[in-house]
């Protein structure tokens, strides 16, 4: 699971700083900065300020994290057809959401 650079993609898609989103989610940018580096395992709570904080649904930012390797091997086929249906919609999700801000 690649949770960190889920979330400093859809940080920088959204044009935050991550200053901006540490100070948003109530954590330091320090720490924001180790989780997106993937060197600190956020917990439930931190990750569900950190998605409120971008204004996506925590579970989105979940699945958008899983990689074929967190998948067991007699599984992986089924991820490799369906992991870009649902990166698909997030990023329709996420385009709709921005859309309705304008």
């Amino acid at each position: 699971m690649d949770i960190g650079s889920t979330i400093e993609l859809l940080r920088k898609r959204k044009n935050i700083s991550q200053k901006s989103l540490a100070d948003l989610a109530g954590i330091t940018q320090s720490y924001l900065s180790q989780i997106e580096g993937n060197k600190k395992d956020p917990n439930m709570k931190t990750l569900q300020d950190i998605s409120n904080a971008l204004e996506i649904p925590l579970p989105f930012l979940l699945l958008n994290s899983i990689s074929i390797d967190d998948v067991p091997t007699q599984k992986q086929d089924a991820f490799k057809i369906v992991m870009p249906l649902l990166k698909s919609l997030l990023s329709g999700y996420l385009n709709d959401a921005d859309n309705d801000k304008v």
